[in-house]
């Protein structure tokens, strides 16, 4: 699998664990949901995102 498709998937299924956290478990998940959102929006201003960045440490496809 590719990095995009990779980082891609990772995000979704991070997002998903977390709904069903802050559902099941309990409501103050919600604050792991916008920590993933957060860093989903951080790069588009730093240029760096840093799940690339283990990724490639991960020796993943570019």
């Amino acid at each position: 699998m590719k990095l995009n498709n990779l980082l891609r998937l990772t995000a979704g299924i991070m997002i998903i664990v977390s709904v069903l956290l802050q559902t099941f478990v309990d409501p103050r998940w919600i604050w792991f949901t916008i920590f993933i959102a957060l860093n989903l929006v951080q790069p588009a201003f730093s240029g760096w995102c840093p799940a690339i960045a283990l990724l490639r440490k991960l020796n993943v496809k570019e």
